[in-house]
């Protein structure tokens, strides 16, 4: 099913007798299975509205990411938390949507400064479980009473409502990037040299450790004299670590975080996938005390991809859940995809669904993830 408006997709909700599988562009097939048949929201599309002098864009939630993004750039705009792309690394096809980088809260390298993709909500329109089409927000951005629907709906998977239209803040795009390299540290001095960096007057934008390659990178973006001044004063402050080279070709630059952003180390590679969210200064601990795992570090060592063995998954949970942080089985099979809730977390959850979607339509077992033999 593939409702071309909100009237349509709000009869089908009200008529459905069983589970819906809610769908944008397909390339995100995160979470356990969900049976029901297909709802994709890919024909709802197109800008509704878009106030460069604003900062403000209006657009329907089927409308694929790279059409939002040609827009903006149209206007030497951008989306600043910068979407990753999941196909490679999931081996999907399809096109993404900006629905469903909201339904996922898809957040990129620059997150570690602007904050993620929910930050930049103003508002959304859905319908809701029981064919109901609710308005959440709206074109600035203020305070709300009660629930902050906009923001209960970014990273909810469509287990929620299913998105037809989103309001977003837009910013303007850099005039020059500047990527910084130190090569040969070790994990544990990698995430000191980039908490340093990250602690500084200096703006960094991107903050990522590769051991595979042995590169530590830092991101500078802005006005071309400021990112020149910057990249100067960040290699004095780093020159303990070793020597900083500096790339500024916009070309390179570009490719170097688009690959971070979309772990392309672990494109076509056997293996699970894991996704960590964890307190820096415990990562390197964390991905020594695995043994047998690759791991990609970002957000300054708070986000830990992880590209590991089939079956690893409970030694992952247990080394995560025990420094207090939470993991996420992007890739692979055997164990629950979503991180356990804690139980005040769960119910609260629970409360929510019954909520907004009181009939359990909407991706039943998604967010519960699988377990091995069920």
């Amino acid at each position: 099913m593939t409702p071309r408006t909100e009237a349509e997709l709000a009869a089908i909700i009200r008529e459905a007798r069983a589970p819906l599988r809610i769908e944008g562009g397909g390339t995100r097939p995160i979470g356990g299975p969900t049976n029901g048949a297909r709802l994709s929201t890919s024909a709802m599309r197109g800008i509704a509205l878009y106030e460069p002098g604003a900062l403000t864009l209006v657009v329907g939630a089927g409308t694929p990411l790279a059409e939002v993004e040609a827009a903006l750039a149209a206007e030497g705009q951008r989306l600043a938390f910068e979407p990753m792309d999941h196909r490679g690394l999931l081996g999907t096809e399809g096109t993404p949507t900006i629905g469903g980088v909201v339904a996922a809260n898809v957040s990129g390298p620059r997150r570690v400064q602007v904050g993620a993709c929910r930050d930049f909500l103003l508002g959304v329109r859905f319908v809701d479980g029981a064919g109901r089409i609710v308005r959440s927000g709206g074109r600035v951005m203020k305070n709300v009473t009660g629930y902050d629907l906009a923001k209960l709906m970014a990273g909810s998977y469509g287990t929620l409502g299913v998105l037809t239209e989103v309001a977003l803040k837009v910013l303007p795009a850099p005039q020059a990037a500047a990527s910084l390299t130190l090569r040969g540290l070790d994990d544990t001095r990698a995430i000191a040299a980039l908490a340093r960096a990250l602690g500084s007057p200096f703006e960094v934008t991107g903050a990522a450790h590769l051991p595979g390659k042995g590169e530590t990178l830092l991101r500078i973006e802005g006005f071309a004299e400021s990112v020149a001044y910057r990249a100067g004063r960040l290699r004095e402050l780093l020159a303990g670590f070793g020597t900083v080279t500096v790339e500024d070709d916009p070309e390179a630059v570009a490719a170097c975080w688009r690959d971070i952003r979309d772990v392309a180390a672990f494109h076509g590679r056997a293996g699970d996938v894991w996704r960590l969210s964890v307190k820096p200064t415990d990562a390197p601990g964390i991905v020594a005390g695995l043994g047998g795992v690759e791991a990609l570090h970002d957000w300054g060592g708070g986000l830990i991809w992880l590209l590991a063995p089939e079956g690893r998954g409970q030694a992952i949970r247990a080394a995560v859940a025990a420094r207090g942080g939470h993991a996420t089985r992007v890739r692979g099979t055997g164990a629950d995809a979503f991180h356990p809730r804690p139980a005040p977390v769960a119910a609260l959850e629970a409360g929510l669904r019954r909520r907004f979607d009181p009939r359990g339509l909407f991706n039943p077992g998604l967010m519960d993830g699988t377990r091995e033999g069920a």
